[in-house]
């Protein structure tokens, strides 16, 4: 029972090694550029719609932690492992999905404790930062790509897209728990 007001810790499935983590990462990665690829060739309507938003769906749940690690990378953070887990921001979602939310293998990643001490603040919030807008932007490109490519229906999934990243970046903006919360704490904890 969580008698505080934080709210109830991630749901963790499964711990990954750096290495596993994003080899799993790149390959989803890959296979959403596939379904992209497949999508803007195919001569059949249904195959192109499934295609396409297989892509998305692919590059919404693979992009978002190996930005973290990527950008913390280049930044001098160094990582322990990978997490795969409900959303860390629940409160992000209305009720009815919240509850999925949570149960869906989100990738999360965790910092070396001495290398998130030596790092500035303006790396920790940079890192922070790139998963979320990670999560918003590239499955958003996808969906403009797959427009610009005049695959069936993606004027309204176009359209669909944009919003669920605005969605995004303003539930996490608003979150408590959300890595923009994390990266404001991290550039005034200064």
């Amino acid at each position: 029972m969580n008698t505080s007001n934080s709210p109830p810790p991630r749901k963790i499935f499964r711990r990954l090694s750096i290495v596993a983590g994003n080899t799993v990462q790149i390959a989803g990665l890959a296979v959403a550029s596939t379904a992209l690829a497949l999508a803007r060739s195919t001569h059949s309507k249904p195959a192109a719609v499934v295609a396409m938003l297989a892509a998305w769906l692919l590059l919404y749940f693979f992009c978002h932690g190996i930005a973290h690690w990527a950008v913390g990378r280049l930044l001098g953070i160094r990582f322990a492992f990978y997490t795969v887990g409900g959303t860390g921001n629940p409160e992000g979602y209305p009720a009815g999905m919240r509850w999925v939310f949570e149960h869906l293998p989100f990738f999360g990643v965790q910092t070396e404790k001495a290398s998130m001490q030596k790092a500035s603040p303006m790396s920790k919030a940079i890192m922070w930062s790139a998963g979320v807008t990670s999560s918003a932007v590239v499955p958003t490109l996808s969906a403009f790509c797959a427009w610009n490519a005049g695959v069936p229906g993606s004027k309204l999934f176009l359209i669909f897209a944009v919003f669920w990243a605005i969605g995004t970046l303003s539930s996490n903006w608003r979150s408590l728990t959300g890595d923009y919360s994390k990266a404001r704490r991290a550039l005034y904890s200064s």
